[in-house]
């Protein structure tokens, strides 16, 4: 069945090896590009200015838009009222809550006066307990202002964190203002006139930093990454170039992904403002209880381009099975669908294909890229001829790769206009340990060529190499592919994996299991609970033949899985294990359940819970 028509750029490969190392960039060099991200709301403006730049519902269900006009005037206006305020890269602004169109208009304002700022993800104030990383994130960066939509919602970690004598703005005002702190409602800042705001935005320098973002503490408390208008730039042009449709049609994105994340904030707003689209900001999110929200979105608005995390393809396929408005809508014009965040699954592939090509009545090309919040964040795209889960694609243009030899893998190592300088305030080693001898930034992330003899092909991902452990064997286990082929055969009850074993004798598994789905498979009514749902016979069959069907295609220990565990408590942001956006935290659900770990692993007084492979015992 044939594609629906979409213009992806073309990409063609150069590489250089040296030893074990390989150098990999696109042949097409990067055009041209805009100095500052701002230049292109102004260009918004002459242009288009009643277009929609972004819209969110309002309290009555109804979209309420902001103009790329409006944005401008609103930019301006606050980039006065910050310039006042005397803030700066050493005192920045701090947006503390979610995806809205005051937070937009207060992200632009800065930019537009050349003042940094930084969106927090709103769960370090509203999910956390002590509010550890929100304290750590505001210590980092020491802003001279924060902003809250709803002053009485983040009240109590604002007491809780913020200096005392540091203004917060809030587009709702306390019902009971605190005596000890300066509190402005947003109104009052949208009403300054701009004086000298244009003369210090045509002054901003390119390397100026646009924004800090924190990375998600995956191992670690979040870093800072300075990100500058050049990266947030030449990152657009790069995307620009895999997707030259942009220049002929405005995109148009339905879009939930938080903007406290690169994917969220610097991708997909940065492709609305740079291409001269429209973003819906959906409040909707691929969990349960939310999702609905997102379905009534795309009922009504149709994107040209649609992005989500695996998660969220799930969870849209099967709506769209099932709901024929969804389907008259949502497929009338999206050319692309895109996924990143982590990796679909072969099985969602397939049948989010045989979906597309029942109802549309032909196939829609899914696509993904690879990259990270210090590469602003893209760095290889799909544009080769592979398409299929797990393969990240080629070089975009004028990004350097480099796949260096770390053990038994080749790390990816990125260099060019769009990756940081360094982390913000990190100390010498962090610096050093950030980038190689030739100044690529070292990612993490194991890469592989599709076939080493044919580069050109393109690459497939690996795993990321710090979540790799040896067992007591001393054989290294692979964890990024084992966890995919997992939830990949695992389909559609596993929700995520942990992979243990380090040190060892074996392989063994912590899984979160989709309970919905389990419910269903044990016939279960909606109200039974988590425990009872993985101890029902069927479900315990079904993981027990899903560990058999594993095991015969291993070709050793480190592929052998001896036994699993089905966990009925899912992962906690409040702990790190999972992130505002879905990604698992493998090290932290192996830190904080290390007793669930041992148990699985105690011969002596075994745990009931856990199913052990047939082939190492009874399950």
């Amino acid at each position: 069945m044939q594609y629906r028509a979409a213009t992806i750029g073309a990409s063609s490969l150069r590489t250089r090896r040296q030893g074990d190392t390989w150098y990999l960039q696109a042949c097409e060099a990067l055009g041209e590009h805009p100095q500052r991200m701002t230049q292109r709301l102004e260009s918004g403006a002459q242009h288009h200015p009643e277009r929609w730049l972004a819209a969110r519902r309002g309290g009555d269900g109804q979209w309420i838009g902001l103009s790329y006009a409006s944005a401008l005037q609103s930019a301006r206006a606050i980039g006065q009222a910050l310039l006042a305020r005397g803030l700066s890269a050493e005192r920045p602004v701090a947006i503390l809550s979610g995806n809205d169109l005051d937070h937009l208009q207060l992200a632009l304002g800065a930019m537009w006066a050349g003042i940094p700022y930084a969106a927090i993800s709103p769960a370090y104030a509203l999910a956390s307990g002590d509010y550890g990383k929100l304290r750590h994130t505001i210590d980092m960066l020491t802003p001279g202002l924060v902003f809250a939509s709803c002053y009485d919602t983040f009240a109590k970690a604002i007491a809780a964190v913020v200096p005392a004598d540091v203004e917060i703005v809030t587009a709702t005002l306390p019902h009971e203002p605190p005596s000890a702190r300066r509190v402005t409602a947003l109104s009052e800042l949208l009403r300054t006139t701009p004086t000298t705001v244009d003369a210090v935005h045509a002054a901003v320098s390119p390397d100026a930093i646009a924004k800090f973002l924190f990375t998600s503490g995956s191992t670690r408390l979040p870093k800072a990454v300075p990100t500058t208008h050049r990266m947030l730039c030449s990152n657009q042009q790069m995307l620009l170039e895999t997707f030259p449709g942009f220049a002929k049609e405005p995109p148009v994105l339905v879009d939930w992904l938080p903007w406290n994340h690169t994917f969220g904030g610097s991708h997909n707003v940065g492709i609305a403002l740079y291409n001269g689209g429209t973003l819906y900001i959906d409040d909707g999110k691929p969990v349960n209880g939310k999702f609905g929200e997102t379905l009534r979105n795309l009922r009504e608005v149709a994107p040209t381009i649609y992005f989500n995390v695996p998660k969220g393809w799930e969870e849209l396929t099967l709506a769209l099975e099932q709901d024929a408005q969804l389907r008259e809508t949502f497929f009338s014009r999206v050319k692309v669908y895109f996924f990143s965040g982590a990796g679909l699954s072969q099985a969602a592939w397939d049948r989010l294909e045989r979906v597309t090509e029942k109802y549309c009545g032909e196939r829609i090309r899914i696509m993904a890229g690879l990259g990270m919040t210090e590469t602003s964040p893209s760095c290889l795209f799909t544009t080769g001829p592979i398409m299929r889960a797990g393969y990240v694609g080629l070089p975009a243009h004028g990004c350097e790769v480099k796949l260096a030899p770390v053990g038994d893998k080749l790390e990816a190592r990125y260099r060019g206009p769009h990756v940081m300088p360094g982390y913000w305030r990190a100390n010498a080693e962090e610096h050093e340990n950030a980038f190689d001898e030739e100044g690529y930034f070292r990612s993490g992330d194991a890469l592989r060529f599709v076939d080493a003899a044919r580069p050109e092909l393109g690459l497939l991902f690996d795993g990321r190499i710090a979540e790799d452990f040896k067992l007591s064997s001393g054989t290294f286990v692979s964890v990024g592919p084992m966890r995919a082929g997992v939830i990949s055969e695992g389909a559609p009850y596993v929700q995520d994996v942990v992979v243990a074993g380090m040190n060892r004798d074996d392989v063994g598994l912590l899984v979160f299991p989709r309970l919905d789905d389990c419910r269903r498979l044990a016939c279960l009514p909606a109200s039974a609970s988590a425990r009872q749902v993985i101890d029902a016979p069927a479900v315990r069959a079904h993981f027990a033949a899903l560990l058999d069907r594993l095991n015969r295609s291993a070709t050793g220990g480190a592929t052998t899985i001896a036994r699993l565990r089905l966990m009925d408590v899912a992962p906690s942001l409040d702990l790190g294990e999972i992130t505002d956006k879905g990604s698992i935290n493998q090290r932290a659900v192996l830190t904080h359940r290390a007793t669930l770990v041992e148990a699985m692993y105690d011969a002596a007084q075994r745990d009931p819970a856990v199913i052990v492979a047939s082939a190492c015992g009874a399950t």
